[in-house]
């Protein structure tokens, strides 16, 4: 074998490995988490920090490698063609297109993007300095590629946009990604369900979470001392809304305490204490604002509790942080509530009875459910706004897989309900 063949095997060879490197490079850049490369960066790790100067402008990398790799097999192609001219003549062009293909195909392409794939951080890692190297020699002609190909794309209407960059972009990935490992096994309900709700508080608003007045805690400041004392002891609440003429006219927010500060001071006669005097003025805040401004603001004012009005101006209820840290954490039981909720129990049939005030944000995370959250903020408002009427007592319908039947109605309002989600739903006569 003359020195000119081996040679030109040499040089067969050197480019086939420089294929190699190009490809996986592109599914090891394209497929490494920035997620994990940044923290790696912030502990020290300089491979890292390449990593992510060349994820940042992928459209870059992507044309470099592609650049390269094309040039390399072309030329490894033709170097092979030339070869083999001398041996086999006219069929030269054949043996050395399938020669060619199975080696590319084999070594160039399958074999590195595996690697890369199985061994994703690691490949990056060891092969982000040389291609940060390669990157930059070849920017002034991946640059002049890019502006032929943006002119292009121009001419069909493609314009060039910000969206992966977008904060939305950026909370549905992370969301996408948690749901994905919660469905490998590798994240649990909780962690997933937590962070879920981190990612909600921009897109829920106060009325989501609000008390509703009829369900409020309200004291008549009006009243006898001994009997606002009563009341106070009786709502097992720390702050209390105080109301004067009216339960939607609120004049204070009594804390507890304070009055119990009050209460020592005075040993303990509440006819020298002015009530009126302790509470605080009210904060009102409107129900359009958002979860994670309502926070925001909690944390600025020092305070747990605030007042919803509508755009009206009119008492809708109230919001508090623990609220609000339960759409992260689920709900926060205290001392004094029962182990089970009373506003859900399961029945021994699989069913569940749902009191209709329930949100169906807490009625999705105690059960695991999915049903529709977007629209209607309770589990009887869902039924009303699929039903497109106010059911009466023993109505069953079927929505989204489940069957519900109301069980009471109290005039207008939808009290009770039985559910049955889609796993049982078999034993459940249509309505």
């Amino acid at each position: 074998m003359d020195l000119a063949l081996l040679y030109a095997l040499g040089g067969m060879l050197a480019l086939l490995v420089a294929g190699a490197f190009f490809s996986g490079s592109e599914t090891a850049l394209t497929t490494v988490s920035r997620g994990r490369m940044h923290q790696m960066e912030k502990d020290g790790s300089r491979a890292a920090a390449k990593v992510n100067r060349l994820v940042a402008n992928r459209e870059r990398v992507i044309g470099a490698v592609l650049l390269g790799n094309t040039f390399i097999n072309i030329l490894a192609s033709s170097l092979a063609t030339s070869l083999l001219d001398t041996h086999f003549g006219p069929r030269a062009v054949a043996i050395s297109t399938g020669l060619m293909t199975v080696i590319i195909l084999i070594f160039v392409e399958v074999l590195p993007k595996t690697l890369a794939i199985a061994r994703t951080d690691v490949v990056a890692l060891r092969l982000a300095t040389p291609l940060l190297v390669v990157v930059t020699i070849l920017a002034p002609i991946v640059a002049a590629v890019q502006w032929l190909v943006w002119r292009v794309l121009f001419l069909f209407g493609v314009r060039l946009d910000n969206e992966e960059e977008s904060a939305e972009a950026a909370h549905n990935e992370i969301r996408g990604s948690v749901a994905l490992h919660h469905q490998e096994g590798n994240v649990e309900r909780e962690h997933r369900d937590m962070i879920g709700g981190i990612l909600d508080l921009r897109e829920l608003q106060v009325a989501d979470v609000v008390l509703h007045r009829t369900n409020m805690t309200s004291v008549d400041i009006d009243l006898p001392p001994q009997e606002i004392l009563a009341a106070i002891t009786d709502s097992h609440h720390t702050r209390l809304p105080l109301w004067r003429g009216e339960p939607e006219n609120i004049v204070g927010v009594l804390h507890t305490k304070h009055l119990a500060q009050a209460l020592l001071e005075n040993k303990g006669d509440i006819n020298k204490i002015d009530i009126a005097a302790l509470a605080s003025p009210p904060w009102f805040v409107p129900d359009t604002t958002t979860l994670e401004e309502q926070l925001e603001a909690f944390r600025e004012r020092r305070s747990h509790f605030a007042l919803v009005v509508d755009e009206y101006g009119v008492l809708m209820g109230l919001v508090t942080l623990e609220d609000i840290l339960g759409e992260i954490f689920g709900e926060l039981p205290d001392e004094l509530q029962a182990d089970e909720r009373p506003d859900v129990r399961k029945r021994p049939d699989g069913s569940y009875l749902v009191d209709g005030t329930m949100p169906v944000r807490d009625l999705n995370r105690e059960l695991d459910w999915g049903l529709p959250d977007d629209g209607a903020t309770t589990i009887a408002g869902l039924v009303i706004q699929e039903a497109g009427t106010i059911p009466e007592v023993g109505q069953r319908f079927t929505f989204f897989g489940f069957k519900f039947e109301v069980l009471r109605r109290q005039r207008n309002q939808v009290t009770a309900l039985r559910i049955v989600p889609p796993a049982r739903t078999e034993e459940y006569p249509e309505g």
